[in-house]
């Protein structure tokens, strides 16, 4: 079996290298020369191909890619690989994108007689690092469970979650909470400043309440100790809540607290904090 996969960024490269450490035979393509050599450091089974189009043949093809408008540069179209891949091949996409875009390309796929499965992930490049991200599967059930050994390769837990829009639209969820609770927290490390309260104790203290999340725990002492290297970009978060939001506007829903942390994800990508860490958002709040 031959696996093709596109994007190694934090979280297709810690994939992508799972694939290689278990011996899988695994054609990777990346813009960043530095990414690739960075997976293929991985081990032997893992090679490079100089363009995208060089995969049409593997049997599975992953994509981990930032934006919708990037799979559809690569995937859709007369250019595209859904129309150079041979049919009864498996393409699987791992980005966190919207429903719409999530069913163009299983409409897309479907098409061409390539079976489609829409699988974000659930946590951060560490965990992708460790093979232990949790993997929320969209698709046809048949076809998740010919992939499952192929999965629990790259990933963790497997959570079948239906059709391919109930996939995309749980990891934009995840998303919208979780990103929204780093505006949250960034709000109360400012208000405890002004109270006076150190921010590493702030941070055990509320650990200790009914304040307490993951983030909390992980941003939290971050924040604490003025450390916003970017393990999960403000501006890849600012991509993920718009996203979300747009998805609550399209269904009905005025989501209005997750709209406030847009726009605190929007100023601090305006202020040029977009390359640092999400938890960044607290430099804009004063």
């Amino acid at each position: 079996m031959i696996i093709g996969f596109i994007g190694l960024g934090n979280m297709g490269g810690g994939l992508a290298r799972n694939l290689i450490r278990a011996g899988k035979e695994t054609l990777v393509f990346d813009l960043s020369q530095e990414a690739v050599d960075k997976t293929l450091a991985a081990g032997t089974s893992g090679k490079a191909v100089k363009s995208a189009e060089e995969l049409k043949d593997a049997d599975v093809l992953f994509t981990s890619l930032p934006l919708p408008t990037h799979l559809e540069q690569v995937m859709l179209g007369d250019d595209g690989l859904l129309n150079k891949m041979r049919k009864g091949s498996t393409y699987i996409d791992v980005s966190t994108i919207d429903p719409a875009s999530a069913r163009k390309l299983a409409n897309a796929a479907a098409a061409k007689e390539i079976q489609f499965l829409e699988c974000p992930l659930g946590m951060n490049p560490a965990a992708a690092e460790k093979g232990e991200e949790p993997i929320f599967v969209g698709g046809d059930k048949a076809v998740f469970e010919e992939m499952k050994d192929i999965l629990a390769i790259v990933g963790g837990a497997l959570y079948y979650m239906g059709e391919v829009e109930a996939s995309a639209a749980f990891k934009l969820i995840s998303n919208l909470v979780g990103m929204t609770n780093v505006a949250v927290i960034a709000e109360g490390m400012r208000l405890g400043e002004k109270a006076g309260i150190d921010g590493k104790l702030l941070v055990e203290l509320l650990e200790d309440t009914g304040a307490n999340s993951f983030q909390l725990g992980l941003r939290g002492p971050w924040i604490a100790a003025g450390d916003f290297e970017n393990r999960f970009g403000l501006d890849l978060a600012l991509k993920d809540v718009r996203l979300g939001c747009e998805m609550a506007d399209e269904w009905g829903l005025d989501a209005k607290i997750m709209k406030q942390a847009l726009d605190y994800y929007k100023e601090g990508s305006g202020e040029g904090y977009g390359a640092e860490d999400c938890n960044a958002i607290y430099k804009i709040i004063k």
